[in-house]
């Protein structure tokens, strides 16, 4: 399946303030009843997506070469694991927080040319099966990066929506494969 039936939206502008981290959000609609040739995804799908997302990155993030998980720990209920990504030319050390059925966080360490970084993605649920998933970057950029040109930061944030619309086509295929139960 193609983009067709993604919705993404822009819930807020990064922030480019000399006190303050970048910021970056939006939302994107899974499940529309307004749609119905589009498959209905189930809360647990979308979550186990999640969760494959984590456990096995290369299906998921282009350009990524190979995942080392290095430690795969579940305390409380929440599930930690900390990972290599080898993209060939570079590496990068990131730690992974699932909380179960709620919420995927990904803390990138900083690293030569990048800042320490976090992405969350959500699952909201405002109405029963009226599913949605909101990614939210934050960086510790310092205020000489958090200045960038418009161009760029435009640039980037499609780059955010492209890789996170991505995602959700993946997790479709894999729920439509019977992958994700």
């Amino acid at each position: 399946m193609g983009l067709a039936g993604l919705r993404s939206g822009t819930i807020l502008r990064p922030q480019h303030q000399h006190s303050s981290p970048m910021r970056y959000e939006h939302l994107v609609q899974i499940n529309d009843p307004l749609m119905p040739l589009l498959d209905t995804l189930t809360r647990n799908q979308l979550w186990q997506g999640l969760v494959l997302r984590a456990e096995e990155p290369t299906q998921f993030v282009l350009g990524l070469e190979k995942a080392t998980i290095h430690t795969h720990e579940v305390r409380d209920g929440i599930h930690e694991l900390t990972r290599t990504l080898d993209f060939g030319s570079f590496q990068v050390e990131d730690r992974v927080r699932l909380v179960r059925d709620w919420r995927s966080e990904i803390h990138t360490k900083a690293g030569p040319t990048w800042p320490a970084s976090r992405l969350t993605i959500t699952i909201e649920e405002p109405e029963p099966e009226l599913l949605f998933l909101r990614f939210l970057y934050e960086s510790e950029e310092s205020a000489s990066e958090a200045q960038l040109d418009p161009v760029i930061a435009a640039l980037r944030e499609q780059a955010y929506e492209s890789a996170d619309l991505d995602t959700v086509v993946r997790i479709r295929a894999l729920a439509e494969q019977g992958v994700l139960g």
